[in-house]
């Protein structure tokens, strides 16, 4: 892990792997969505709306592991120290907070026809709406911690201590009975015809590349800023 701490290192790499991750998630996502859209027949109940999944799910599972990785970079930085922790916590959490954000506004659409409401409740909906919460909470202590000069282990506690939330979002509908229907996919089996499975997998491949893109592309350039205002604080110290 270590061995990718020199910035110049970590850059030389990010360098190749940003566009190609952007560009395979691109034409990966826009292959599943075409395919999701146009070839997928209609759901039996849900009829024309089951298209949607293609891209609720995708968002709901980025949403989540956006956190997931905040939480595990600032593992890293807590416990080892990790120069780069901190900058991959940080610039995974605007697209996570997108991610969530979609997940929401399309289970609203989905939910309305589907439910007759656009909103309830229930312990899945309220959990992600609170991990919306929680992004733009960790977004302005990191932002703050940066700008402000606060030590940035109080981002990385607040991220750490967030991810409580992510075992609260995934059994949230075995725990609580709601109107959200139960797991569709769980460790060896799917309750999710392959006509649906295969471009929904497709698609969650594609968004997993874009969001991975949009991290390096992000850590790259609040590194560059990072490095551009140590430049310009040696220089000052130099002037007087």
């Amino acid at each position: 892990m270590h061995s990718f701490a020199n910035p110049r290192r970590f850059l030389s790499l990010a360098r190749w792997i940003t566009p190609l991750a952007l560009t395979l998630g691109m034409l990966l996502t826009g292959a599943a969505l075409f395919w999701g859209v146009t070839q997928v027949p209609p759901d039996r109940l849900m009829g024309e709306t089951v298209r949607i999944l293609f891209i609720h799910v995708p968002a709901a599972w980025l949403g989540m592991g956006g956190w997931a990785a905040i939480a595990a970079a600032s593992l890293a930085f807590l416990v080892w120290r990790h120069p780069l922790a901190a900058l991959a916590a940080r610039a995974a959490a605007l697209p996570g907070a997108v991610f969530t954000a979609i997940c929401l506004v399309t289970g609203s659409i989905w939910g309305r026809p589907t439910w007759g409401t656009w909103w309830v409740w229930d312990g899945r909906l309220t959990s992600m709406l609170i991990l919306l919460f929680l992004y733009l909470a960790y977004i302005a202590l990191s932002d703050a911690s940066a700008r402000e000069g606060i030590s940035p282990r109080i981002p990385a506690i607040f991220g750490l201590l967030g991810a409580v939330n992510i075992p609260i979002i995934n059994r949230s509908v075995v725990w609580w009975n709601s109107l959200h229907q139960p797991p569709s996919i769980t460790v060896g089996k799917s309750a999710i015809d392959a006509a649906y499975l295969t471009p929904l997998l497709a698609a969650v491949a594609g968004f997993s590349l874009i969001f991975s893109g949009v991290v390096l592309a992000r850590m790259r350039a609040l590194l560059a800023e990072a490095q551009a205002e140590a430049r310009l604080r040696r220089m000052a110290g130099e002037v007087v």
